[in-house]
């Protein structure tokens, strides 16, 4: 009987002789060890100091652990107890919103507008307004009426005046704008802050319109009332 004929290899296709297995086994496990010690040298524990000094759990990236501003920190005054018979003390809440992308000139008008009025009358007049600093605003307002039932002890959510309605400019950044033909421009992203204090009863009554007659008799008053130094 004839022995049966050896399967040829494919075309293109080298024999895989001992030579040859070493070689491929060489070049895989040198590229094994140099991604090895590309990730070895890559790791966060060769750039970090040790566990022992600065542990990873102590890296907190939770936007809950934000710095507290001093407008919020007012919320934590602690007044003594009243006296029998004294009048209850009136809630005091102050709540605010940082970096909002709107011009803080734009956000003055409607801040003003509101000052003075009752927490639903407030709250009517940003509902028909048309202005995008007005949703913001709304939804400040009704942020600081949830803290005020939560936080503060008030008994009605309506039984609320804005006290101060204040706004300040935050952080202006600049872009280049590209245009045509190599040219550009710089451009300007607003940002502000809008504060807001609410205290719990009903507004006080409107302060009466001063003439000029009334402002000339203060600044004269103020000018009698100066101390003249170095004179008789």
């Amino acid at each position: 009987c004839r022995k049966p004929r050896a399967s040829l290899p494919p075309p293109g296709a080298l024999p895989q002789s001992a030579a040859g297995k070493m070689a491929a086994r060489w070049a895989l496990g040198a590229g094994g060890s140099w991604a090895r010690g590309l990730l070895s040298w890559a790791r966060p524990e060769r750039w970090l100091p040790s566990c022992s000094l600065f542990p990873l759990s102590c890296i907190h990236t939770s936007t809950s652990l934000q710095k507290t501003g001093k407008w919020e920190k007012k919320n934590r005054v602690v007044y003594p107890p009243q006296l029998p018979g004294e009048p209850r003390r009136p809630a005091v809440i102050y709540h605010c919103r940082r970096d909002i992308k709107y011009s803080k000139d734009k956000m003055w008008y409607l801040a003003k507008l509101i000052k003075g009025m009752t927490i639903d009358q407030a709250l009517a007049q940003l509902e028909f307004s048309d202005k995008k600093g007005a949703k913001v605003i709304k939804e400040v307002l009704l942020e600081a009426q949830d803290l005020a039932v939560r936080k503060h002890n008030v008994e009605f959510k309506s039984n609320l005046h804005i006290a101060e309605s204040l706004t300040g400019r935050g952080r202006y950044v600049k872009h280049i704008r590209y245009h045509a033909k190599g040219m550009f421009a710089f451009m300007k992203i607003n940002r502000c802050h809008y504060f807001v204090k609410l205290m719990e009863g009903p507004p006080p009554p409107p302060e009466p319109p001063r003439t000029g007659f009334d402002q000339a008799k203060e600044y004269v008053q103020q000018l009698r009332n100066r101390t003249l130094v170095h004179t008789l």
